[in-house]
């Protein structure tokens, strides 16, 4: 696509004023479904990570890497679980989740982004103790699937302060050497309130929140979260929706300015969301 001087210079002057705004400030990424999958999109994401950290914005990158536990438990002869959309999570699955997630995921994306030019640093939330949580008590056994009691950030702050993004799967310890399985959304829910974070952005494979959810032109760009009891009366807040729509509600609710639900499908998502006029998505605040 051919792009004039004269376009490109329109770009970056409606960008300058959203690039003031969030120099300086604290943006958490959860990163996870087909734009971890797609090498373009992947792209794309690094590049935007990339784009941000050099304008002075502290970004965060929280990922999952669902698809790949899959493909490593395949190969090992064990059906993947799902109850309520979290992982059934028995000691053989926690040691393969932390060795995908903590290892080969989190290391593949460091070395993403550093080929586009950012400068990164991989933890777990083993690391420092950053994360630390509890076996979840439900009424259904999910096995070593945990729910966050305590955040470090210092070890996340410590990485933004010296210019590195930090990228964390999301993998806890527990009081007496447990290790947990963590729904990535939550965690960067959870991680975001702590930094006091200006926005959470979680990354979908849809365009948003639909009205409709088999027509994605009926997407609702702005939601408050008063608004969302009602939502999910009418059942416009349904299924997979109900867990990120909440962890973003919570995360505002612990004092984030805004979180978003992002389609990763798209190309420069990120970018478009930051640093135009228009925004994609849903915004909850």
């Amino acid at each position: 696509m051919n792009i004039s001087n004269n376009d490109r210079a329109q770009i970056l002057a409606q960008a300058l004023p959203y690039i003031q705004k969030y120099a300086g400030k604290t943006i958490v990424v959860k990163y996870g479904g087909n734009a971890m999958i797609n090498d373009e999109i992947k792209a794309a994401v690094m590049t935007d990570i990339v784009l941000m950290q050099s304008v002075g914005i502290n970004v965060v990158l929280v990922h999952g890497g669902g698809p790949e536990i899959n493909t490593m438990l395949k190969r090992i002869g064990k059906e993947s679980q799902f109850i309520g959309g979290l992982r059934y999570t028995d000691r053989e699955t926690m040691e393969i989740v932390q060795m995908v997630l903590a290892g080969k995921v989190n290391k593949d994306l460091v070395q993403h982004l550093e080929r586009h030019g950012g400068k990164a640093v991989g933890f777990c939330g083993l690391d420092g103790s950053m994360l630390q949580a509890h076996k979840i008590e439900s009424g259904v056994d999910l096995g070593y699937v945990g729910e966050i009691t305590k955040i470090n950030t210092k070890i996340i702050t410590d990485a933004t302060n010296n210019g590195y993004v930090p990228i964390i799967a999301t993998i806890a310890g527990g009081v007496n050497g447990e290790v947990y399985n963590i729904n990535a959304d939550i965690a960067a829910a959870r991680i975001a309130a702590e930094l006091g974070a200006r926005k959470l952005i979680l990354m979908t494979d849809i365009r948003g929140l639909l009205a409709d959810k088999d027509d994605e032109n009926t997407l609702i760009p702005v939601v408050n979260v008063s608004e969302v009891p009602r939502l999910q009366r009418s059942g416009i807040i349904s299924g997979g929706m109900i867990p990120k729509i909440d962890c973003c509600v919570e995360a505002v609710r612990r004092g984030v300015h805004r979180a978003h639900i992002l389609d990763g499908r798209i190309p420069h998502s990120i970018l478009i969301e930051l640093f135009s006029d228009e925004g994609i998505g849903t915004m909850l605040y």
